[in-house]
């Protein structure tokens, strides 16, 4: 029986718990064997730009996972050159870790799945799960009619809706106020050793 990895990809810049616990509601409510979570190096739709470098990403991403035996942190897309393409990364991991894959995104994401990079190739690689966040619901009739394939290869969780970003995180290291309790303590203490989000 193969198993079943939850794909998890995104900036993380910084990590947080509201990533955290979308990872793991995921692989409660799916029965997943573990959680990858992929930092990545240059996201094509954000423009590539990040407060941390994907090395200070990578870090904060292992320290925030290291308790959840369930969970692992992979550097492939920093390892790898030019754009982070979900897809590329799917290929590489059938290749090199087979099992049955579910590449998790909040709801805001899918809104967009038609304009990532060899869409319909992702979704014949890994089933997609939606996970809804606070203020952002996918509209399964529309992904549905963009790509039919996902009649049967979209699963959709409601999420623990935490109303956290890494945005939120970055304005309020800049404006000097705490984020102890938005994120594990770890990331906390990298953030401030490193001086990073600081204004």
């Amino acid at each position: 029986m193969s198993r079943r990895i939850g794909l998890f990809g995104g900036s993380f810049d910084p990590i947080h718990y509201g990533h955290l616990a979308i990872a793991e509601e995921a692989r409660v409510t799916l029965k997943l064997d573990r959680v990858l979570f992929v930092p990545a190096a240059r996201q094509p739709l954000k423009g590539g730009l990040h407060g941390a470098l994907p090395p200070q990403r990578l870090a904060m991403a292992q320290a925030a996972c290291a308790p959840n035996l369930a969970f692992e942190v992979s550097p492939i897309e920093l390892e790898r050159p030019g754009p982070s393409y979900s897809v590329v990364t799917l290929e590489a991991l059938h290749r090199s870790d087979p099992g049955e894959y579910f590449f998790v995104l909040g709801a805001d994401a899918a809104s967009d799945l038609g304009r990532w990079y060899a869409a319909e190739r992702l979704i014949e690689l890994a089933r997609i799960v939606v996970v809804e966040r606070p203020g952002a619901a996918a509209d399964r009739e529309q992904l549905i009619r963009t790509f039919p394939r996902l009649a049967d290869r979209l699963l959709a969780i409601e999420g623990p809706r935490l109303d956290i970003s890494s945005t939120l995180l970055r304005q309020r290291v800049a404006a000097g106020k705490s984020i102890r309790y938005l994120t594990p303590d770890p990331v906390v203490e990298y953030i401030f050793e490193h001086g990073l989000y600081q204004s």
